[in-house]
């Protein structure tokens, strides 16, 4: 069996190619990942937002998203 050798530019340049044509043929899946990431990051953001707030309880909280609806 034959042993490849390669470089660590080679293994980069390699490595950035797969992705961008990842990138190219399946949009789709980054656009998910994306998504996902921001959306993590906004609840994360609101969670340390709210920890230094007065409590509700659940009644309020329903009260306020039925009036936003």
């Amino acid at each position: 069996m034959a042993q490849i050798s390669m470089d660590d530019r080679q293994v980069k340049d390699l490595l950035k190619e797969a992705i961008l044509e990842l990138f190219e043929e399946r949009r789709d899946l980054f656009y998910q990942l994306f998504a996902e990431v921001i959306e993590d990051v906004g609840l994360a953001q609101a969670i340390r937002e709210g920890a230094g707030t007065e409590r509700v309880n659940r009644e309020e909280v329903m009260r306020a998203l039925e009036q936003a609806a």
